[in-house]
């Protein structure tokens, strides 16, 4: 019994997302961490200067390095309806590069943005490799079984809008571009967390949907991306208030994301939580939110069905 199916049974979520830890690729190019209890990954070798990036190794083989990932999609893919979307998920290249460089999670991102600000050649290049790694690795996920991608730049929130637009944005792009050239029939996400001032440049990004996170106005973003299949973005806080407050933040985001805009009628919105669902939450409350979208007289507007919930 594989967990990303568990919430599905539960809840007859629309999609399904294989949440495997971002980290997953790294081993396979010679970037070895363990997760510490307390702590979260530990990367005793962090990258420090432009020898370890050359040392790196490429991705060239994932169904040897990672065969788990394909045995995974490909049994939860035979276990979940046909009709429920089954999505891949991986890191951007700029949350692999931070933690890569910080050895683990650092508040301040001290070291990556030591080395961005003294030796950017460095970052770039490490950027460039993880993005040839990633186009392989997505690719590798679609071909066991998903049929979405989603990017997840989970440490988006610690750049500038104009350090997201060079150290962030391009090579997420190249990551889209190269899988899209691989698999050009199948919808890719891109989610930046910690949105918030980069909605024109995340306007201007080639992804299929743009997932966003609760520090964005729906309403900000859909004015900024008229057209633009969203997703998001309700906080996942919100699943421990009542069952008033539920309904008000699903009715409140469908809204804001355009569902009831006529003059707009190519706005297409997911509704989802801003970022997964927390340890703890009580499970009436996510069956409440899944049950909210599908009264809210908006569903279904994107691919084969629409709410997503992950856990």
């Amino acid at each position: 019994m594989f967990f990303p199916a568990q919430p599905w049974r539960a809840f007859q979520t629309d999609g399904v997302i294989f949440f495997s830890d971002i980290l997953t690729p790294l081993p396979s190019l010679g970037i070895e961490f363990d997760m510490v209890k307390g702590k979260g990954p530990v990367i005793a070798n962090p990258i420090k200067s432009m020898a370890d990036v050359k040392a790196l190794k490429p991705c060239d083989d994932p169904t040897g390095k990672t065969p788990f990932i394909g045995e995974i999609l490909s049994s939860i893919r035979q276990e979940i309806d046909p009709e429920t979307t089954l999505l891949g998920f991986v890191g951007t290249p700029w949350t692999l590069a931070a933690y890569s460089v910080e050895g683990g999670s650092n508040k301040e991102c001290r070291k990556t943005k030591t080395m961005m600000f003294n030796d950017p050649e460095i970052l770039h290049a490490l950027l460039d490799h993880l993005a040839d790694a990633l186009i392989e690795y997505g690719s590798y996920q679609i071909q066991s079984g998903a049929h979405v991608l989603q990017l997840f730049d989970s440490w988006a929130h610690h750049l500038s809008p104009a350090q997201f637009a060079e150290f962030s944005l391009p090579y997420a792009e190249k990551v889209t571009a190269g899988i899209r050239a691989r698999h050009p029939d199948t919808p890719i996400i891109f989610h930046a967390n910690g949105g918030t001032g980069k909605l024109p440049l995340l306007a201007s990004c080639t992804a299929d949907v743009v997932g966003l996170d609760w520090n964005t106005r729906m309403a900000d973003a859909r004015a900024a991306m008229p057209g633009r299949t969203l997703q998001g973005n309700v906080d996942p806080m919100a699943l421990f208030g009542t069952e008033e407050v539920i309904r008000r933040e699903v009715e409140r985001c469908i809204t804001e994301g355009g569902a009831n805009n006529r003059q707009d009628t190519s706005a297409r919105m997911i509704l989802n939580v801003g970022h997964g669902v927390p340890q703890g939450t009580p499970e009436e409350n996510v069956k409440l939110f899944v049950q909210c979208a599908r009264e809210s007289g908006h569903y279904p507007v994107y691919q084969k069905k629409t709410t997503t919930v992950s856990a």
